[in-house]
């Protein structure tokens, strides 16, 4: 952002967006590791209980091996605890359906319950950040489990397959940590390269500029998160540590970087290869302070109280909705409402239209692949792998697309206690998609986020007090490298937060006018300062002599 506009002085109309929302984009740069994880943690029980006879139970194996479908992402040693959370979280969301279920066939009570753990689910999520698929996997489960016959005596044995399951996901998880131990952070080290290198293409002026940075600046905030949950230093997080910092001085000064060292450094990770060495200031070298931007759970907990009263509110009212139209399974309608919540009006909007017409295009999908489902129960299960091998694959490209496998994958699994009459379960499907949708969009919208003005206010205010103190640094004859460092770090993580927080709040309704004219400024003056940090640093070429001095030692 080059200029800034005066901010309106009423709120401008905003629309709901269409174009683009079924744009197909790039796959995700590891979408074949979910894929094949959740082929391999469900292969094997469902083959079991196929073996046995007794694929009815597979929706409590499932649940447990739906846990391979997270935490790819992150490194190995914070992805062990966050997969146990994971399968922790899941299992309490099946004890309470199994239990409710047990204990009353009211079908108001069941959705009603089903609401609630679907706001807990979402608000647990987003809070942790445990990324994706969130919250949606663990209310599809415990939905469902809702509505599946159940006995008090019964949920012991059926928690059981689930926990032993959830096991298995997580061996399956972690197994690749034995091949290539440092494969998270080298990939998120690699993504902030190729971000910064993508800003300093546009020498900090060209076209898209201002969104080449803000990208830039998440994808290295993502980099530093990612390192600093590996746990003790090592000499791989070190020289990673350096390239990251490379990135970081990229985006402060994109037009004195070179966009294709950072490139060769990106392409030099993928692999077990050694880590490129990227030298640094002598004063710098040992000063890889990283910055830790998470805020305590309850601190994160409280912006989300609109998302868990919309969330809550959108799929009880979807639920009961689809028991007035006669529909046999009302979940089905609660969990397309419980899909749709995102940060904002905008993007839920979004999401609403991709699941709707993923679904439709999946229910026609389904009907094609019936007939040979339903050749046997071994066909079933092997067309249940495809899908769920299909649904990673695309799902990173477009949400619609990753629908279209999973609408017939949730079809085939309510056939593994038997073959039922593929016209009313498509008619079913259907029905409660657009229910489900509608009703849950329309929830979001009477459900109003007048805080996120609030919140662009006090994000602000921190991005100013954060330039101000490293201002403050540098104007004085000595500051020191570990405080400029730290300065540095710390108003980064301010702007990212600025920006995340400004552009979250862009797609809300019935709010003020934003600062739109404020935000671009301490933007401009922010990264103004972060330039003469870095340079201060001698992380930059000085101005008067050109030179840098570097300590190349590994």
């Amino acid at each position: 952002m080059s200029s800034a506009n005066p901010a309106p002085a009423s709120p401008p109309a905003r629309r709901l967006p269409l174009a683009g929302v079924l744009r197909v984009g790039r796959p995700s740069e590891i979408w074949f590791k979910p894929a094949l994880s959740v082929v391999a943690a469900i292969a094997p029980p469902n083959l079991t209980l196929l073996a046995l006879g007794r694929l009815d139970l597979a929706m409590y194996t499932m649940a447990g091996s739906l846990c391979a479908l997270y935490a790819h992402n992150r490194p190995y040693a914070a992805r062990a605890g966050a997969l146990v959370w994971v399968v922790l979280g899941m299992l309490g969301g099946l004890a309470v359906a199994l239990v409710a279920a047990s204990l009353t066939g009211s079908a108001v009570v069941l959705v009603t319950v089903g609401a609630l753990l679907a706001a807990a689910q979402k608000v647990l999520c987003d809070a942790t950040r445990v990324g994706p698929p969130g919250h949606v996997v663990l209310t599809f489960v415990s939905s469902a489990s809702l509505f599946a016959p159940q006995t008090l005596a019964q949920v012991p044995g059926h928690l059981a397959l689930a926990a032993a399951t959830g096991a298995w996901a997580w061996l399956v998880c972690m197994a690749p940590a034995l091949v290539r131990p440092h494969g998270p952070e080298r990939r998120a080290t690699a993504g902030a390269l190729k971000a910064a290198a993508a800003y300093a293409d546009t020498g900090g002026t060209g076209e898209g500029h201002a969104r080449a940075r803000a990208a830039g600046y998440a994808a290295v905030q993502a980099a530093w998160q990612s390192l600093l949950s590996t746990g003790a230093p090592s000499r791989t997080r070190r020289a990673l540590e350096r390239l990251v910092v490379r990135a970081e001085v990229a985006l402060a000064a994109p037009a004195e970087s070179d966009a294709g060292r950072l490139r060769a450094w990106a392409r030099a990770l993928r692999g077990t290869g050694p880590v490129p060495q990227a030298g640094l200031p002598r004063a710098a070298a040992d000063e890889l302070l990283g910055v830790d931007a998470a805020r305590s759970l309850w601190t994160r907990l409280g912006p989300l109280t609109p998302l868990a009263v919309r969330t809550a509110l959108g799929c009880a009212l979807a639920g009961y909705a689809s028991l007035v139209l006669g529909v046999g399974r009302p979940y089905w309608a609660l969990v397309t409402a419980a899909s749709l919540y995102q940060a904002n009006i905008a993007l839920t909007w979004s999401r609403a239209v991709q699941r709707v017409v993923g679904n439709v295009v999946g229910v026609l999908v389904f009907a094609a692949v019936a007939p040979l489902a339903h050749l046997g129960q071994a066909v079933l299960v092997l067309c249940c792998l495809a899908f769920s091998f299909g649904a990673e694959v695309l799902i990173s490209r477009n949400y619609w697309l990753g629908s279209v496998c999973v609408t017939p994958m949730a079809l085939l699994i309510t056939e593994f206690a038997g073959f039922q009459e593929p016209g009313e379960l498509m008619t079913e499907r259907v029905v409660d998609t657009v229910v489900g949708a509608l009703v849950g969009f329309l929830a979001a919208v009477a459900v109003t986020n007048r805080r996120a003005g609030d919140r662009v206010e006090r994000a602000l205010t921190a991005a100013d007090r954060a330039r101000e103190h490293a201002a403050r640094l540098l104007a004085e004859p000595d500051p020191g490298n570990a405080a400029l460092e730290s300065a540095r770090r710390g108003l980064a993580v301010a702007l990212v937060d600025l920006r995340a927080t400004a552009d979250a709040a862009a797609g809300e309704w019935w709010q003020r006018a934003l600062p739109q004219e404020r935000v671009v400024l301490a933007e401009q003056s922010g990264h103004r300062t972060l330039a003469a940090t870095a340079r201060r640093q001698g992380l930059l070429p000085d101005r008067g002599t050109g030179t840098e001095t570097e300590d190349a030692r590994p």
